[in-house]
């Protein structure tokens, strides 16, 4: 550990130099407090700046996904494709960056290691490991919520002589597969966009399903100029729009359950012609109608049989354990069609499942339980698409410590536990952008980023204005918000997945559903109505904070 220098002071300590935290760090000087960004990574662009592997783009469009707090910048930028892929998101993230000067306020190649509430001076004191300390009246966590990637627990994976990659943490020179024997395991998100990339260039490519998803095409294509200039023209309109439903699709009046399989049949052609997540939305039900879930399911098991030639790999790609929506749904450019490719391969390890990693492969059970022997696969690089330790994982990746030393890890340790999501009791001035507790990744990231950022600069006005020193959730607050998304996600057919919604992909992680399920504008209202009430359900204070005051209310 390297010695540690004399703390830098600063209004404003902002963790992470993606989407959120640049954002903040730029709405912060608009408040003329002194800020600083602590980024692990040697550039901005968080989530894009890691996520190299090919095929990585957005589910959600281009002109959705972007920043509306210029209006300037919003027409200044032009995008070339309808969903962009990574390098034009990080080429426009980077323009952000240089356009509004903000790296002269960013400390690369750091990665915060520790942040603790010093009761005696109020502020919060930052580790990292590279030496470097800074202190802080506020500490803003924009560390991601899907940023701290998940490597699968295989027997033997140190063993593996070959190639590991993860898909979160991609080469940054790129990878070369030509002649090359590839596994890729998951098919989540990231692995449907790899695995059809890959296919196109390895010699030999095995995919490892843990489970099967939900994907639908999103007919990807460019971006003409008269579409988007006519979007642009009207942004102003589809913002306000966007910051009531999160992002804009065309929305349904009607419940499945109200039309007859013919209109339903019609409604869903309609929409897997158009592509992309709007097609989730043909009906209002089919998050809460476990019947009406099935006929839509149906449909697209259907699609998934008409594409893949042959019958047992395309019933292995049918997901039958789960609604559909309650994982989150895939958006895709020829990921069934890859299974009709010869050079490769679809392994159902619920069948036959890994049983060992070799030094040149993978040893998968034989599907004959009779059979005396595994099955070796002779593997020169193994891709891991096995996810992230979301909405929690980077937040608890610091060891935070709060009033009277209370550690975050121990707080949180049977589940993340918010007031709004934006806060958490025992731990003042620590303020967290879409975190558990709050829409986060189930909205357009942007859309609930910039909420965020706003109430929280809102509120530290609020206290500046005031001569307040700190603001705190109280307990009582936290736990009817905490039971609040619970009864939300309770109406839903979310929690009827094992889906990382709820940690399941991450071994001992406790199974809650850390999701705020209602729209953003209901949230938005919520947030608004508290800081109306002068911050209701939180503790604000002109002096320091103790150990006392946290025993008084708990």
């Amino acid at each position: 550990m390297p010695d540690m220098q004399m703390p830098e002071h600063f209004d404003v300590v902002i963790v992470g130099a993606g989407f959120a935290g640049l954002h903040m760090l730029h709405q912060a000087r608009g408040l003329g407090l002194s800020a600083r960004v602590l980024e692990a990574a040697a550039d901005v662009g968080g989530v894009w700046n890691w996520n190299r592997y090919p095929g990585a783009r957005c589910d959600v469009e281009s002109l959705q996904y972007s920043y509306s707090f210029s209006s300037e910048l919003e027409q200044e930028w032009m995008w070339t494709e309808k969903y962009a892929a990574q390098p034009e998101i990080l080429r426009y993230i980077q323009h952000v960056a240089d356009r509004f000067d903000l790296r002269r306020d960013i400390t690369f190649n750091t990665r915060v290691q520790a942040a603790m509430f010093d009761e005696r001076t109020g502020l919060w004191d930052l580790r990292t490991d590279t030496g470097l300390a800074a202190s802080a009246q506020y500490c803003v966590m924009a560390s991601g919520a899907l940023s701290i990637a998940r490597l699968p627990d295989l027997p033997g994976i140190e063993a593996f002589t070959g190639k590991i990659y993860h898909t979160g943490a991609w080469p940054h020179e790129g990878v070369d597969f030509t002649g090359k024997r590839v596994g890729v395991i998951g098919t989540g998100s990231s692995g449907i966009q790899v695995i059809p990339a890959i296919a196109k260039q390895a010699r030999e490519l095995v995919v490892f399903q843990r489970s099967a998803n939900f994907s639908i095409p999103a007919w990807n294509g460019p971006l003409a100029p008269d579409v988007q200039q006519d979007w642009k023209a009207e942004y102003r309109k589809h913002r306000a729009r966007a910051r009531e439903l999160g992002t804009l699709y065309e929305f349904s009046d009607k419940s499945a359950a109200q039309v007859s399989a013919q209109v339903q049949a019609n409604e869903y052609e309609s929409r897997w012609r158009k592509g992309g997540v709007n097609f989730v939305h043909a009906f209002n039900d089919l998050m809460v109608n476990q019947a009406s879930n099935d006929t839509i399911a149906d449909f697209v098991r259907g699609k998934i049989r008409a594409i893949v030639k042959n019958p047992e790999t395309a019933q292995a790609l049918c997901p039958t354990d789960h609604p559909l929506g309650t994982k989150r749904i895939c958006v895709d450019t020829g990921y069934f069609e890859t299974y009709n490719r010869p050079n490769v391969t679809l392994v159902d390890l619920k069948r036959t499942p890994i049983s060992l990693v070799t030094s040149n492969g993978v040893r998968i059970a034989n599907a004959n339980a009779n059979a005396d022997t595994d099955t070796d696969i002779e593997l020169d690089a193994l891709v891991c698409a096995t996810g992230y330790d979301a909405l929690t994982g980077a937040v608890l990746n610091i060891d935070i410590k709060g009033i009277g030393g209370q550690s975050l890890k121990q707080k949180w340790a049977d589940g993340p536990r918010t007031y709004l999501g934006l806060m958490t009791s025992g731990f003042p001035n620590l303020f967290i952008i879409t975190g558990a507790g709050s829409p986060s990744v189930l909205v357009n990231m942007v859309v609930g980023i910039e909420h965020h950022v706003e109430w929280i600069c809102n509120c530290i006005s609020y206290l500046r204005q005031q001569g307040l020193a700190t603001i705190d959730a109280t307990k009582p607050a936290e736990d009817r918000w905490v039971e609040h998304v619970n009864q939300a996600a309770s109406k839903t057919l979310f929690p009827k997945a094992n889906s990382w919604f709820l940690g399941a992909n991450i071994p001992g992680k406790p199974r809650v559903f850390m999701p705020y399920v209602a729209k953003i504008g209901v949230y938005r209202q919520e947030c608004q109505q508290v800081a109306d009430r002068g911050y209701e359900g939180f503790m604000l204070e002109r002096g320091i904070p103790t150990s006392q005051r946290l025993k008084e209310t708990s």
